[in-house]
């Protein structure tokens, strides 16, 4: 195993559910000591969501992997004694709590910082620490909504859709992840900790290319659900396939190889394809051309590699299962089974990030609920296993068998 790149540093996790979970799901993977902190009586609140087996999340395991869990009652002026002395031994701390809750338990960033002046903060929530909207709560779906990507998805004649899966929590993540990494590089220069503040809808929002492009038409473009096709780009759009459905992507330069691959020279010719504008005002003619072309094949396979051969691009839109087995994703080491004390192997999606100086993951497991209470009390602080006790007796410290 080569050295992890964060192996070292310490970071105590506040966080639950996705958004903030999801950034120290990646941290695991390079080799930090994770203390998370869960809450008395049920801890992370994502040990509950399913899919739950012998009281078990598949999806607590997938976001915890490489963490010790350290289940508090922070209700009680032990238990939140405790997790404040924790922090002058940490590098990091990572939260996504709603508005205010965590100052008025004297744990947000201002505190934290008499406590240890170098410490790094990182916040994620739906609308971040100085917005209007802070103190409004706020899930995936919630920041689907409000950052305008519900009104951009789905068919322009029917309602909004929300994208089938959390996308905002988990970009927030990576976002709180990449802003990490700069706040350390900042500190290792400057020796200045400091707050990383990250909303959920801020991350979503400056993705929405389509922002720009409305401003810049004055009015003559509006941003609406494209549905099967995209209304200013032609041919770009859902198609059937031979095998189920698949998008097909062509911007000025890929027509005419598209042109050449259908053996239609003479689209090349006729005005109304002969600029990206004029194909997507003519696409009732066009796209039956190219929707009956894509159905001559006999199979998915035969029609993938005569767009490779002319470099047109395309994909199938694969069942979520079906990448399981997939080739990318197998060469890319992008589904991974891993082990759990409880449900014993469970698939997960793979590290999106290859270090070629770190090339190896660690052998990590995720935390059963308080498992780590003896060991990072006893370790860290100094606790006797008599103080430990008590703790435990007074429900201070929780612990369980998932």
């Amino acid at each position: 195993m080569t050295r992890g790149l964060l192996e070292g540093y310490r970071v105590l996790d506040l966080s639950q559910y996705i958004a903030g979970a999801g950034c120290t799901r990646m941290l695991a993977e390079l080799g930090p000591e994770i203390i998370k902190v869960e809450l008395a009586p049920g801890g992370d609140p994502s040990r509950l969501l399913p899919w739950v087996a012998d009281g078990r999340s598949s999806l607590f395991v997938h976001q915890n992997r490489g963490k010790q869990s350290l289940c508090v009652d922070w209700n009680t002026e032990e238990g939140l004694a405790l997790i404040k002395e924790l922090v002058p031994h940490c590098d990091v701390v990572v939260e996504n709590f709603g508005f205010d809750v965590l100052a008025k338990r004297g744990l947000d960033y201002d505190a934290l910082r008499e406590l240890n002046p170098s410490i790094i903060m990182v916040s994620v929530s739906a609308f971040g620490r100085t917005s209007p909207f802070s103190d409004r709560p706020g899930f995936d779906g919630v920041i689907q909504a409000y950052s305008g990507m519900m009104h951009m998805t789905g068919d322009p004649d029917r309602p909004p859709s929300a994208v089938g899966f959390a996308i905002v929590d988990n970009t927030a993540a990576v976002h709180a992840f990449a802003g990490l990494g700069y706040a350390l590089l900042h500190r290792e220069r400057t020796g200045e900790g400091q707050h990383v503040d990250i909303a959920m809808i801020d991350s979503i929002f400056h993705l929405n290319e389509t922002l720009n492009q409305a401003v810049a038409s004055e009015g003559e473009y509006t941003p609406n659900r494209m549905g099967r096709h995209h209304p200013l780009v032609c041919p770009t759009g859902i198609y059937e396939l031979p095998e189920g459905f698949g998008i097909l992507m062509c911007l000025d330069r890929q027509f005419a190889y598209l042109a050449k691959a259908m053996d239609r020279p003479e689209l090349l010719d006729d005005e109304r394809y002969a600029t990206g504008a004029a194909r997507a005002t003519h696409q009732a003619t066009l796209i039956p051309i190219i929707q009956e072309w894509l159905l001559s094949f006999p199979d998915n396979e035969s029609l993938l590699a005569t767009c490779l051969e002319y470099r047109i691009p395309i994909g199938p839109a694969l069942n979520p299962l079906d990448a399981i087995g997939h080739p990318h994703f197998v060469a890319r080491d992008m589904v991974r089974t891993v082990p759990d004390p409880v449900l014993g192997e469970v698939t997960i999606a793979g590290y999106p990030f290859k270090m070629s100086a770190q090339p190896d993951l660690p052998d990590i497991t995720a935390p059963l609920l308080g498992e780590h209470n003896e060991a990072v009390l006893r370790d860290l602080l100094g606790y006797t296993p008599e103080r430990i006790a008590q703790l435990t007796s007074g429900g201070v410290l929780i612990s369980g068998d998932r």
